[in-house]
């Protein structure tokens, strides 16, 4: 009788096991809001060190419930997104500011992740270019003297 027992509990276990191991996928809601970028990408292309390094990823919401952007975050420390934590009504449009520090040299590569409650969420938006150091100039173009004058070069 034990083993009986036993053998059913032991069965039921397993049954329970197979069954939350297969979770019922939930119902789209296809009222759900959506976001959707102009562009996926945006390139600086060939910039100088210490350049401007601010742009903007414009998007619209074209669901029909609310769209609210819970997080955004960035793949790297020096790249720094602003949004807008109301809620964007459907159809309406708004943007996502990104600022790269441009004071570090060389290609840039780095992603910001954008969450929210919409169907395709998440949406990876990415900036890219190159970042040249700044040109070292010494010498200035009109040198004058202390007291203002320009200095004259002996000829050799």
């Amino acid at each position: 009788m034990k083993k009986i027992i036993l053998s059913v509990g032991l069965m039921m276990l397993v049954i329970f096991a197979v069954k939350a191991q297969n979770p019922t996928t939930p119902p789209v809601n296809p009222n759900a809001p959506e976001i959707k970028f102009e562009s996926l990408v945006h390139d600086y292309g060939t910039i100088v060190q210490d350049a401007n390094g601010d742009c903007e990823f414009k998007f619209t919401n074209v669901g029909k419930e609310p769209l609210i952007l819970t997080s955004i975050t960035s793949s790297c420390g020096c790249t720094t997104p602003y949004w807008s934590k109301e809620p964007i009504l459907p159809n309406k449009t708004e943007i996502i500011k990104v600022h790269y520090a441009t004071n570090r040299v060389g290609v840039i590569s780095k992603q910001v992740t954008v969450i929210s409650n919409a169907k395709n969420s998440p949406v990876v938006l990415s900036i890219k270019g190159n970042v040249l150091a700044k040109p070292i100039n010494n010498v200035p173009e009109n040198p004058t003297n202390p007291n203002g004058t320009t200095p004259v070069v002996p000829n050799k």
